[in-house]
């Protein structure tokens, strides 16, 4: 991926060597860290957003914390984050062109950096639940350890399978300007674990739709990307799909509890929207079959 040189977004948020949270309310009474503990190791294992999952043990809706100011300091050059700050930049250059083309405007999100645990409108965000997008404050989270994970434990080296990891989370950005995200979470809150669990794959599966949709229209302009490149998104979304998460805990592939879909939906998928740049063809609500 040829990336160096070109412009980086200042829509980022540096609070590294900033320390992090404790416990944080939800639904008015506090969690414990022992729920929060099962909480991260439940969503490491089953690619289950921790955030949400917290929602649910609480018996309410998503978790709210008070929001802390970061303070502000000087943030760092090194290469990943020169390298996060021209990823975010360039989906915020994708993305603009896409609203604009439907007559609407796009919003940007903030990317916040972070180590261990930060404070977020969705609850206190955690190194281990990997990164993440929370609407109540329009900010996507990353520890960029979580990089080190995606390559030597999952297998998926690769700066465009890095690339792929923040286009997803854009992508839930993204479907959260649409309305997506507030109308699923209402769906939800009326079903059971399993249709529950079904929508959420669906949600899933549309922002691996939309960072192909980022891709494509992306290479089209930048001609940035070689064959390899999309070789390694195609084994990143390979490694993190819910039944290769599973066995790799050395657990059964029970497909009820998927959250995020299958390896091969989860490829498809983002193949769907690269292959056609368009937002049309990521309606994975209403797709007979993901």
């Amino acid at each position: 991926m040829r990336w160096e040189g070109n412009e980086q977004s200042d829509n980022v948020e540096d609070r590294r060597g900033m320390g992090g949270g404790g416990g944080f309310p939800i639904g008015g009474r506090s969690i414990g860290l022992g729920t929060v503990a099962v909480a991260v190791v439940a969503g490491w294992l089953f690619g289950i957003n921790p955030l949400t999952l917290l929602g649910l043990l609480s018996g309410g809706g998503s978790p709210v914390v008070q929001q802390q100011q970061a303070p502000s300091h000087a943030p760092r050059s090194d290469r990943e984050t020169a390298f996060v700050r021209t990823v975010l930049r360039n989906t915020e250059v994708v993305w603009s062109e896409v609203f604009r083309e439907g007559g609407a405007q796009y919003r940007p999100p903030t990317l916040v950096l972070f180590d261990n645990s930060t404070p977020t409108a969705c609850g206190t965000g955690q190194s281990a639940m990997g990164p993440f997008y929370c609407p109540g404050d329009s900010k996507v989270y990353i520890d960029l350890h979580f990089y080190d994970t995606l390559r030597d434990r999952l297998g998926a080296p690769g700066e465009f399978a890095q690339a792929y990891v923040i286009a997803h989370e854009v992508g839930h950005h993204v479907q959260h300007l649409l309305g997506v995200t507030d109308k699923v979470d209402a769906m939800r809150r009326r079903q059971s674990e399993t249709q529950a669990n079904a929508l959420s794959v669906r949600v899933e599966l549309q922002a691996d739709c939309f960072a192909g949709v980022w891709a494509q229209r992306s290479q089209e302009s930048k001609q940035w990307l070689d064959p390899s490149d999309i070789a390694s998104a195609m084994n990143a979304a390979e490694k993190i799909g819910d039944d290769a998460l599973q066995r790799s805990a050395g657990r059964a592939v029970v497909p009820d509890s998927f959250t995020h879909g299958s390896s091969a939906q989860r490829q498809r998928w983002f193949m769907n929207g690269y292959r056609s740049g368009q937002v049309k063809a990521c309606d994975t609500f209403n797709a007979p079959t993901l």
